[in-house]
């Protein structure tokens, strides 16, 4: 009986708890997009925890209730573009690879990461702060080893004839290539933006085909 009683208690306080923590959580992520769109905006350089705050209209102290310091705020908008990156990946992955050849696999696999990209505001200044600022060099790194690890393990299944080094050394060139022109197609206009990744696919069936 007293087990229940506790259990019971339990349960309420859980229950109280959920609409404060929802609340901090719904405020964490209005943080981040702003933070985002004033990346968009102002670049990585001039934004500050003032002009966040201020954007909100909400004091620095509340701020920093939720994020310590710029940086942190810039750490959580990588981290959330990472998950995106892995849930892209994951994506593809689910699909009968075995079935495609390279042609198709680049289609499907471009398409997919594009959409990545594109939903990510102030994606260039991020990326930029994650190789540049020394707090965010390890999302940088994390990214690297996620794509390229799932990279070449698709590539097997897609049946390379290469050995697992060359297959993550191929991995790593189709990332960086991919990333550098990826960040350009987002930014062109739409009849740019198409052609530019129409040639970027191409480019990556080259890449593969090569024996």
């Amino acid at each position: 009986m007293a087990e229940q009683r506790i259990a019971h208690r339990k349960k309420r306080m859980e229950q109280a708890r959920t609409p404060s923590q929802q609340r901090s959580w719904q405020r964490r992520d209005e943080i981040l997009k702003t933070t985002a769109a004033l990346l968009e905006r102002v670049g990585f350089d001039d934004l500050t925890t003032i002009l966040i705050a201020g954007e909100m209209g909400i004091s620095v102290g509340t701020l920093y209730h939720y994020f310590p310091n710029k940086q942190s705020i810039l750490y959580a908008l990588g981290e959330r573009w990472l998950e995106q990156q892995t849930a892209a990946l994951d994506s593809i992955a689910a699909k009968p690879l075995e079935d495609m050849d390279v042609e198709g696999f680049i289609d499907l696999a471009f398409k997919h990461l594009l959409v990545s990209y594109r939903e990510q505001r102030g994606l260039l200044p991020l990326v930029q702060a994650m190789w540049a600022v020394p707090e965010l060099r390890d999302l940088d790194d994390r990214h690297d080893e996620v794509i390229i690890s799932q990279l070449e393990h698709m590539y097997q299944r897609i049946g390379l004839p290469h050995s697992k080094l060359e297959r993550r050394r191929r991995a790593r060139v189709m990332l960086e290539m991919v990333h550098a022109l990826f960040l350009t197609v987002v930014e062109q206009t739409p009849a740019q933006s198409k052609r530019t990744f129409e040639d970027v696919k191409a480019l990556g069936v080259v890449l593969l085909r090569r024996p």
